[in-house]
């Protein structure tokens, strides 16, 4: 026991308090205690206690059984949800994902035997303080992420913990306990028996850590080659231009650095060069090339992500930016307004911060000119924005029921003239006035 006190919400305490007072032990348990002793906010508080699943639901007004076949009960107040979950013992694993059978126990240790990691065993209340019968609070102190008990145990009961104990580092900038890194090595194949939506859950937390990063470290104890096979082939790819030095995979992991972590900005830098290994060719100099990579990596992404149970949403934006992440744009307005219509309104800002990502992962000599050019289109664009400027047919001022008004037929030519006028409209934007694109289609298909 370690004399520190944690600052538990009102509503955890009176939990742990009507338990405490109807003879059970109950203990704030788990994450929320771990980011509360480091200093963090917790995303939700889960408690553990020696009440049985019905007998927790005896002393609460308003519970839901979330998951009463593992001993788990969510308490409402105020509208918030919180998991109160019986001191359990695990039974065989016998798919790396589930316990065959789960039995309850009176034993607060055994319970905190079955967790992952040694900074996600500990428990606190008020009155005992922290329970840390594994060390986790030393584990926290020296920034290492340790199994519980024998790590290849841990992981034999389930696999997605090897991929957990990367997302942990990365979320906490901690290292991996040398053992715990050794069985990651001998049982990352068992990552095959993972849902694809733990495995993407997991791989999003940790892109949008503040070290994505560390997702070398999932490379190189053998994680990616089960669950994201293209991130190997990238890595060990080469390539040598004026603008790069280093694998295509290196250049990757730099690229995430630099934008802020949002999910699609993150899997788009993922994600932008994984067609090279599929386009890699030499010139006699020794200089790569990889012609057609936009299109081929983002044909790949969508194929990643939709293996990986991805919404459609997600998958749509950063298939698009991962295929316009090269795109040349002149730094004219004409040219900017017209590489906002085809890269899209919505995701133009994404673009500009995709394309900025990737020239800071390039060699450093390369990279000052880019900049600056990036810099102006910037400027042009921003002023599109400030004069109101049509870059895409929603904008028009005119629709297809001023068009059929105008005595347009109805069917496909309506679209095929509005497609015209956009045209015209991002070349001359002072002609997105209803009297001059009507009068233009009166004159060119109506006289």
């Amino acid at each position: 026991m370690r004399d520190i006190k944690i600052e538990m919400p009102q509503a955890v305490k009176e939990i742990i308090e009507r338990l405490e007072s109807a003879g059970y032990e109950a203990f704030a348990v788990g994450g929320c205690v771990r980011d509360a002793v480091l200093g963090r906010v917790p995303a939700d508080w889960d408690i553990t206690t020696s009440a049985m699943p019905e007998e927790v639901k005896g002393l609460f007004s308003r519970t839901i059984d979330t998951g009463i076949q593992h001993g788990t009960v969510t308490v409402m107040k105020d509208h918030v949800g919180y998991e109160v979950t019986t001191y359990r013992i695990d039974g065989e694993y016998e798919d790396a994902r589930h316990p065959k059978e789960v039995s309850f126990t009176s034993n607060l240790v055994e319970d905190l035997k079955r967790r992952d990691f040694t900074i996600n065993a500990m428990a606190y209340n008020d009155r005992v303080g922290i329970v840390d019968e594994f060390d986790g609070i030393e584990d926290l102190e020296k920034g290492i992420i340790r199994c519980v008990g024998e790590a290849k145990d841990r992981f034999g009961e389930d696999a997605l913990r090897m991929l957990r104990a990367v997302r942990f580092s990365a979320q906490l900038g901690f290292k991996i306990d040398e053992t715990t890194k050794e069985a990651i090595n001998e049982l990352a194949p068992n990552l095959e028996k993972i849902s694809a939506e733990r495995i993407q859950a997991e791989l999003v937390k940790l892109l949008v850590s503040d070290h994505p990063e560390y997702l070398r470290e999932a490379y190189e104890t053998g994680i990616t080659a089960v669950v994201l096979p293209e991130f190997d082939d990238i890595m060990k790819q080469e390539q040598n231009d004026a603008f790069h030095e280093n694998t295509v995979g290196e250049h990757t992991l730099r690229s995430l650095l630099q934008v802020e972590n949002d999910k699609v900005l993150r899997l788009t830098m993922l994600f932008h060069d994984v067609g090279k290994p599929m386009t890699y060719s030499r010139t006699e100099e020794g200089v790569t090339r990889f012609f057609g990579h936009p299109d081929i990596s983002s044909d790949m992404s969508r194929e990643i992500m939709r293996r990986l149970k991805f919404d459609n949403d997600t998958t749509d934006k950063v298939k698009k930016l991962t295929a316009v992440h090269d795109l040349f744009i002149k730094n004219a307005p004409n040219r900017v307004r017209r590489a906002m219509s085809k890269v899209g309104k919505e995701l133009f800002p994404y673009f500009l911060k995709v394309r900025k990502a990737n020239i800071l992962a390039w060699k450093e000599d390369a990279q000052e000119k880019a900049l600056a050019d990036l810099k102006e289109l910037t400027d042009i664009y921003e002023g599109i924005l400030e004069r109101g400027e049509c870059v895409c047919i929603k904008e028009l001022v005119v629709d297809g029921k001023d068009l059929i008004a105008a005595g347009v037929q109805q069917g496909k030519q309506i679209g095929e003239i509005l497609n015209e006028l956009l045209e015209i409209v991002l070349e001359e934007p002072e002609k997105n006035k209803k009297e001059t694109l009507l009068n233009y289609v009166k004159e060119t298909y109506l006289s």
